[in-house]
């Protein structure tokens, strides 16, 4: 179709232009006085092909000084045509008014453009204009027109004169006529050309006549088409290797094409957008280049969304780490979310040393919601550091990692546990070992009444059960592969675990599980390596004399204790006080020691066992040395919970199991920590079959009792204790101590 509309706008200008030339010959032909009607005839039929002269390069003017008005209607004439003037020879001929006309054989009528008796002006093959002496139908040498005697001469000189004012005035009039052609032309061509740009692009601004800028758009197609309408309507042209490295063909209609950017055709709402690549031009965009015999090159077409650009009108989630571990990209987000716009730039030009030419692309407004992901500490660095971060991030939410333990709960982590395992096409969990699963998130949550949402860490457990039922060649995850993994996790982690069980086997560490000693327990102790952690038992002794020093910590003397061992060593010293020195001041001094703890010590869960300690050696009644204790006491006596009570448990556990478990070993804990324990399927048994013990406390009276098998005692209404009690003992020689103390002042 395109190239039948071509072949009509071709064939109107021929016709033009044949009528423009027609014109020229009028105004040439009615010039009375200066042609006769043989040459006005003449004329008529030999100019037509003067617009079709083309380039030749060398010019050769002739005349006989090369200068005046016939030189300078060359100079214009070739400018004007791109044309070669040249000399040629004709042969004799003659026209009816006497003046001669020479016509060369090899040229046809129609290369001739205007000639007299003396002077002819020639289009050979539409390459060559020349004007020529003429003499007798024969072309003169300059020798011998230098040979004529001077009237000849003279009368070759004036009509050499005529000659020339009569083409000078044709063709300058034929310039005019064509100029004027070629105007109207352009305009009927306009016309058409706006007629069929019309009926394409009218109705697509009837469409989107809401969007003014598409509007715009399209307006500006038409004025560019029509200002380079020479380009569509001419044939095409193989291109060659060489004119494309000498000059680039102009191809407007390429600045017509449309870049998609984003396509949210396919969704059903917002966009909400999620990636881990947080590089500049990943979150911003970019303009791509690409080389072209050996310059970079670009257009709007290589303009590339990035993922602000995706998530204009919806939802980004960005975690908080990787964005500020590129500050780049964290300021010019800033700077976005403020002015509210979205610039397309590219960062590496500023640090490039290269120069290159570059689109400036408009910004684009920005209507984004932005969800940093990351912990409380850089959540309180940015409002500390940065002023603009309470301005952009109005809303603070923070996610539990827990859940309750419902059977709504457990349902969606047994949905999670599905998905996740179709996804990554690993065999499915029956429930028995979702069982275990459930339990085991328990465990992470560190709560018998909630479930972890770690779901990462479930989501390893589950891969890892998967590939032991595939070796196992089973087509399905039971139970014993969930615990197979857990059991392979621990031991592949355990080396300082492994260490410690061993000194303590070979008495390295000193930890006794059987008989009872005054002033010596064991505590229990939790030690984290890395992403490790356990439980051990550590030794702990309590001296009592006679002094005014109080309870010396020896760690906290040494400064191997932290702030909370200390405070819960101080505490002792307040329960003391209340329940003996209500009737004579204390007059006691009592050291305590965690033997063979060289690393530091912190954490208030061993002061209550520190409390029995000291009981122990003031009523100097043993301890039952296979009996662990942990909890932390107030100034009341009271027991509280504390963290890590799997894990001490456990530790102790490994400890008796290796030297043999008698019914007589177990651990004292905290009542409150009950609902957090979630021990190995191992340590339930054993409790069961009565082979080890866990007793849940709520006083140091309690606990006294358990460790010593002795009534802690209790005041009675004259406020005395019991004989034979715990706290009888302790307080008589409390009460000595302080006699002792006023004698020896």
């Amino acid at each position: 179709m395109m190239k039948k509309k071509k072949s009509i706008i071709i064939i109107i200008i021929s016709i033009l232009l044949v009528i423009g030339i027609a014109i020229g010959l009028y105004f040439i032909l009615n010039d009375k006085d200066k042609l006769t009607v043989s040459e006005r005839n003449w004329v008529n039929e030999s100019i037509g092909t003067i617009q079709n002269i083309n380039v030749v390069n060398n010019v050769n003017v002739f005349g006989k000084d090369g200068s005046g008005v016939y030189y300078d209607f060359i100079k214009d004439f070739e400018t004007e045509y791109g044309l070669n003037i040249n000399p040629i020879t004709f042969n004799e001929g003659s026209n009816p008014s006497g003046i001669t006309f020479g016509v060369k054989q090899s040229i046809s009528e129609n290369d001739i453009l205007f000639y007299t008796d003396h002077y002819v002006l020639v289009s050979k093959n539409n390459d060559i204009i020349s004007q020529e002496e003429n003499l007798n139908g024969k072309t003169i040498e300059e020798e011998e027109f230098e040979k004529l005697d001077e009237k000849t001469r003279k009368q070759f000189e004036e009509n050499s004169i005529k000659v020339q004012e009569q083409i000078i005035e044709a063709i300058n009039q034929i310039k005019v006529l064509e100029k004027e052609n070629i105007k109207k032309i352009e305009e009927w061509q306009s016309n058409i050309a706006l007629i069929t740009i019309n009926s394409h692009v009218n109705p697509l601004k009837a469409k989107y006549k809401k969007n003014i800028k598409i509007a715009h758009f399209f307006d500006c197609i038409k004025s560019d088409v029509l200002k380079n309408l020479s380009l569509f309507v001419k044939d095409e042209v193989p291109e060659t290797k060489a004119q494309t490295l000498k000059q680039e063909i102009v191809k407007p209609w390429l600045n017509y094409r449309v870049n998609l950017f984003v396509d949210n055709s396919n969704l059903t709402g917002s966009p909400v957008i999620m990636d881990s690549n947080y590089l500049y031009h990943n979150l911003f965009g970019k303009l791509e280049y690409e080389n072209q015999y050996g310059m970079l090159k670009t257009d709007f077409t290589m303009l590339k969304p990035g993922l602000l650009h995706k998530a204009n009108g919806g939802y980004i989630i960005l975690q908080a780490s990787d964005l500020l571990a590129n500050p780049i990209c964290y300021d010019a987000l800033k700077k976005a979310l403020l002015v509210k716009e979205l610039n397309i730039e590219n960062n590496m030009e500023q640090r490039s040393y290269m120069v290159m030419i570059s689109l400036k692309p408009e910004p684009i407004p920005l209507n984004v919601k932005v969800l940093l992901l990351g912990d409380s500490n850089i959540y309180h660095t940015l409002l500390s550091l940065d002023p603009d971060f309470k301005k952009l991030f109005k809303i603070k939410v923070e996610f539990e990692e827990t859940a309750p333990r419902t059977d709504v709960n457990i349902t969606k982590l047994a949905k999670f546990v599905h998905s996740f395992s179709e996804k990554e096409n690993m065999l499915p969990l029956d429930k028995c070992a979702m069982a275990k699963l459930v339990e085991y998130t328990s465990r992470l949550s560190d709560s018998q009444d909630k479930l972890s949402t770690r779901f990462n860490e479930v989501g390893e457990i589950v891969a890892e059960a998967s590939t032991w039922a595939r070796l196992a060649k089973k087509k399905l995850v039971t139970s014993e592969f969930i615990e197979k993994t857990l059991a392979e996790r621990i031991e592949r982690v355990k080396k300082y675990d492994s260490l410690y069980m061993e000194m303590i086997k070979e008495n390295t560490l000193i930890i006794n599980t059987d008989g009872a000693e005054v002033g010596v327990i064991n505590g229990l102790t939790v030690l984290s390596i890395g992403d490790y952690t356990f439980g051990k038992p550590a030794k702990i002794t309590a001296n009592t004399y006679m002094g005014k020093n109080g309870i010396i910590d020896i760690e906290r003397e040494i400064e191997m204790s932290g702030s909370s061992h200390s405070k819960g060593v101080l505490i002792l010293s307040g329960y003391l006080g209340e329940t003996f020195a209500q009737d004579f001041p204390l007059s006691l001094t009592a050291s305590l020691c965690f033997e063979q703890l060289y690393n530091g010590v912190d954490g208030d869960s061993a002061s209550s066992t520190e409390l029995y300690a000291i009981l122990s050696s003031l009523s100097e009644i043993p301890i039952k040395q296979s009996i662990a204790v942990t909890g932390s006491v107030d100034q009341k006596g009271h027991i509280q919970p504390i963290g890590g009570i799997n894990e001490k448990i456990e530790g102790f556990y490994q400890v008796c199991k290796q030297r043999g478990l008698n019914g007589e070993h177990g651990v004292i804990m905290p009542i409150q920590n009950v609902k957090n324990l979630n021990l190995s399927d191992e340590v339930i048994n054993s409790v069961k079959e009565g082979k080890f013990h866990i007793y849940a406390i709520s006083s140091i009276d309690e606990g006294i009792e358990i460790l010593t098998g002795v009534p802690a005692g209790k005041k009675n209404k004259e406020g005395k204790f019991p004989a034979g009690t715990i706290k009888y003992l302790a307080y008589e020689k409390l009460k000595r101590y302080a006699e002792n103390a006023k004698e020896n002042k």
